[in-house]
Order: C-alpha cells, then sequence, then structure tokens
C-alpha cells in the first residue's frame, strides 16, 4: 500500500466510495480542497494500483481541518485509514497549523484519541424543509460575499479566520446577511443546506432562518449540520420542526482553541472542512 498525492482525477472514484457510505458529499468539495490545500489530500493505492482509500485537509490561519477519510470497505482493517490520517495530520503541522479539527463517527474517535485528539462538541444532523410560500416581506440584503464584519462573526465562533473556506461556500450560493449575522444557501444534491450560519443572537438567527426558508421552495429538503451545545439553535430548530437525522463528534487537537459555539448555527460543509 502507498500512499500519494489525491489527484484530481481520482475525484469519480472518491465520489463513489462516499456514496456507499451515503455521505453527502459534492464534486465542488474535492475540487475546491485539491485547489486551496493540495499538499494536505492523499489517496492510498493498493499493491495493484487500485486507489483504496482518501483523505482531505484545509489549512486555515492557525488551524486546519482534516476529513473525507474513508477506505473501501473490503480493504479496512488494514490499517489504511490511519496511515492516510497520520499524512494528512503531518502536512497540516508542516503547514504551522497548532489546532486540529475533524469530525468523528462513534467507531473512529479512538483512532483520532490515539493521536492526541478530545470531543469538544457534538454535531447535529438537521433536516427540514423550504417554505417559500411563506416568504417573510422583508428580505435581509442577499449578496455572494461577506464584509469583513461578517468575517469576524465566525472567526469569533471558531478562534481564527477561515476566508479561503467562507469565499469557497459563499459564492457557490446565496448569502442573506443583516447586521446579526449571515447565511449561505448551497445547493446539496436535490437539497440545500444551510452554512456557514453565523450570528451574534439568536433574534438575529432566526430572522435569518426565516429569510433563508422563505427562500427555498416549498417542501425542497433542507440541511443544516449545527453544534449541540449551542441551545439557541437546538430550541429553535425544534421550534421549526426540523428532525435529527445524525450526529458526529466534534473533535480537536494541538493548542485549545478559544471556541464559542453560540455563534455558530451551521457549518460550512457536511463534515469536510468545518
Amino acid at each position: 500500500m502507498n500512499i500519494e498525492p489525491f489527484r484530481a482525477e481520482e475525484t469519480a472514484c472518491f465520489l463513489r466510495l462516499a456514496a456507499s457510505e451515503q455521505w453527502v458529499s459534492e464534486r465542488w468539495e474535492c475540487d475546491f480542497l485539491l485547489s486551496a490545500f493540495p499538499q494536505g489530500c492523499f489517496a492510498a493505492q493498493s499493491e495493484s494500483g487500485e486507489t483504496v482509500g482518501f483523505v482531505t485537509s484545509l489549512c486555515h490561519d492557525r488551524s486546519g481541518w482534516i476529513g473525507n477519510l474513508i477506505v473501501a470497505g473490503e480493504q479496512r482493517g488494514k490499517g489504511i485509514g490511519e496511515a492516510l490520517f497520520t499524512t494528512a495530520l503531518g502536512a497540516l503541522r508542516a503547514a504551522g497549523v497548532v489546532t486540529y479539527w475533524l469530525t468523528a463517527s462513534k467507531s473512529g474517535a479512538p483512532l483520532y484519541e490515539k493521536y492526541g485528539f478530545s470531543g469538544i462538541d457534538r454535531i447535529i444532523r438537521w433536516v427540514g424543509e423550504g417554505r417559500q410560500r411563506h416568504a417573510p416581506g422583508h428580505l435581509p440584503a442577499d449578496t455572494s460575499a461577506l464584509d469583513t464584519s461578517e468575517t469576524v462573526v465566525d472567526s469569533l465562533g471558531w478562534d481564527d479566520r477561515r476566508d479561503l473556506l467562507l469565499a469557497a461556500t459563499t459564492e457557490r450560493g446565496r448569502v442573506l446577511h443583516d447586521e446579526s449575522g449571515f447565511v449561505a444557501l448551497q445547493s446539496c444534491g436535490d437539497s440545500i443546506q444551510f452554512g456557514p450560519f453565523s450570528a451574534v443572537d439568536s433574534g438575529g438567527a432566526e430572522r435569518l432562518f426565516e429569510a433563508a426558508s422563505g427562500t427555498v421552495e416549498l417542501g425542497r429538503q433542507v440541511f443544516v449540520d449545527a453544534p449541540a451545545s449551542n441551545w439557541a439553535a437546538l430550541r429553535m430548530f425544534n421550534r421549526k420542526r426540523m428532525k435529527i437525522v445524525g450526529s458526529s463528534q466534534l473533535m480537536y487537537a494541538g493548542k485549545k482553541p478559544v471556541y464559542r459555539p453560540e455563534l455558530i448555527y451551521g457549518l460550512a460543509t457536511m463534515g469536510s472542512c468545518g
């Protein structure tokens, strides 16, 4: 088994593996990660030259995110996932990262704990529906770019600037924002993802959520990945009759971040890079 750079032409193979695990993952994420931090994205090759696993990572300012760690089912139990993970971890370390993030399934957490990762929160996946027939009379500003105050809200939540990720996720969708924060609406297969979604208070978050829901076709599925420790988000999504369809553990290693989940109402991607 060899660990090699993840090549763009292997994206279709990654997407097939992701689909087999019922991951919500799309080509744009691979394109973005391979462009933004190619030295942190890897593929595992069997002795016969078959691609049997992947991992990606992304470097922000002082922090980094490891995601998309996947190994073909028949190849598991051979140490491939651990080799991919440690290679990505080394790439982030070489880039000067001091805080490392990832989300983990229950089965994956022991591997990460072995390398010093600790749980800091849980990420809950909520699913609901658009309500375009009930759009509010006044929508927050609609734009495809964030201003400085909005990126600051995101950075306060995660204790780092994440400019590349915010640009990539907001440019591919719509952004609604007002003085309280912002929410991006991204296509996610046939569904819509709300995220990144940050707000300084629960009232502002609810206004943004209502406005966003009112722009999505009635009945179209909406996903949000939100921190479990954001109690305002928990209450709001329950009031909106959204349902929990899954969760993962948010973990970090290295320097402990000044993490403020009360500012985070939706992650920027569905687990791959924060």
